[in-house]
């Protein structure tokens, strides 16, 4: 999977994202950290939801071995969630029949 550029990257102020490293990548790459208000969750709603769902779906019932499982895992995991599993917050369609319904 190719990582593609961004301008700005919006994060928490979580230790992972406030780290030596992120900030030596994001220069590397061009991309600004946009760090949300501490305490103030609700400034990257749909990425912290998102990540809720990550977490308790699948990421916190494995132990993986290598990044490579990872990201094998997680692809898998993202077809499902895009194709397969109704989502309440669009009526109970899947995210690829709500972009179908919206594209006609």
């Amino acid at each position: 999977m190719a990582w593609q550029a961004c301008d700005r990257l919006r994060c928490d102020n979580c230790p992972e994202y406030i780290s030596g490293a992120l900030v030596a990548w994001a220069e590397k790459k061009g991309t600004q950290l946009a760090f949300i208000q501490p305490g103030n969750p609700q400034q990257n709603a749909y990425i912290e939801r998102y990540s809720k769902t990550v977490r308790y779906d699948w990421l916190n019932y494995h132990c993986f071995e290598s990044i490579n499982e990872v990201q094998g895992c997680a692809t898998k995991w993202l077809w499902t969630y895009n194709h397969e599993r109704p989502n309440t917050a669009i009526g109970g369609k899947t995210p690829k029949q709500q972009l179908a319904l919206l594209a006609h």
